[in-house]
């Protein structure tokens, strides 16, 4: 198939350019900066340097590629962690969600796409029904004030991508990633790796929240298996291993080699940086992927975060 795939140059973007290529496909990948599509090229896509928040930019580029399918993968979560930076980077990944989804809907629905595969998230699952959710349960009604307008985000994209009845839309909610090219890597530019490293990544409390997480080339797998074969709806895209962060926290300090990380009350981290970090501590749930593995076909190199840790952070 003829794949446009925005958001190629990203950390998954890259992966999903180079196993959609090695099964056939052609993809046009875009990026932002014209200094990444000779990578973009070297990994076997046609880069195109688009615009997401420019409608004219996507609609012209959309055109131009012709695809069968559209895969948004389009986020600014990457960069320096200071607390403007991050602030920034979620506004973007805001707009994103909303405004560049919304303009490559109309740019597919121009040129007749018949399958939109979106990315979505796992870390904000409705806050009530047990410690694992699939597929039925909802993004968190009643978000903490601080992270409203990235929670509305998620909920837009969602909505919007499922909804259409001009082709098929697929929304995946991933885990959280981890591997090479993620800011869960053992490169030395990778973010929270550095700060798990410098034992400022705490355990909040209790440590009871639960996540899932990913080896980003298993999400990669994912993504490909949905836009091969993927029915209308919502896909969650994890390992089979959701744990609260007190137990998976400090084995991924002692993959980075790291020292064991601090654990700081509830109360402070949420003077510091705020109640949505304490609720995603606390109170996150992990979600199921049984749904992707069997109508997908999906199947994992790393099934547990306690092998990709040793054998996949790269």
């Amino acid at each position: 198939m003829r794949i446009f795939l925005a958001g190629a140059s990203g950390a998954i973007g890259r992966h999903i350019v180079g196993q959609l290529v090695a099964r056939g496909h052609e993809v046009v990948g875009t990026t932002r900066s014209a200094g990444r599509t000779d990578a973009l090229r070297a990994l076997g896509a046609e880069p195109a340097v688009v615009d997401a928040l420019d409608p004219d930019s996507v609609a012209e580029a959309v055109a131009k590629a012709e695809p069968e399918v559209v895969v948004h993968q389009l986020t600014a979560l990457s960069g320096p962690t200071n607390f403007r930076n991050v602030r920034r980077m979620v506004a973007d990944t805001n707009r994103l969600r909303t405004e560049a989804t919304d303009h490559l809907l109309a740019a597919a629905r121009a040129v007749g796409v018949r399958r939109f595969v979106a990315q979505s998230n796992a870390m904000w699952m409705e806050r009530t029904g047990g410690p694992v959710a699939d597929e039925s349960a909802r993004i968190e009604p009643d978000p903490p004030s601080d992270t409203a307008a990235a929670v509305a985000a998620l909920r837009h994209l969602e909505a919007a991508v499922t909804g259409i009845g001009w082709a098929e839309g697929i929304a995946l909610r991933y885990g959280g990633f981890y591997g090479p090219g993620t800011d869960l890597s053992t490169a030395p530019n990778a973010v929270l790796a550095q700060r798990i490293r410098q034992r400022r990544f705490p355990i909040v409390g209790g440590g009871a929240g639960v996540w899932s997480l990913v080896h980003v080339t298993d999400a990669a797998s994912a993504t490909v298996a949905a836009v091969e074969r993927g029915r209308p709806g919502i896909y969650h895209v994890a390992d089979d291993d959701p744990a609260p962060v007190r137990e998976w926290l400090p084995e991924l300090a002692r993959a980075l080699g790291a020292g064991p990380p601090r654990r700081l009350p509830a109360w402070l981290v949420r003077l510091l940086a705020g109640e949505s970090v304490v609720d995603m501590m606390t109170r996150a749930r992990g979600i199921s992927s049984e749904k992707a593995k069997r109508d997908l076909g999906w199947t994992l190199r790393f099934p547990s975060w306690r092998t990709g840790f040793v054998d996949g952070l790269g």
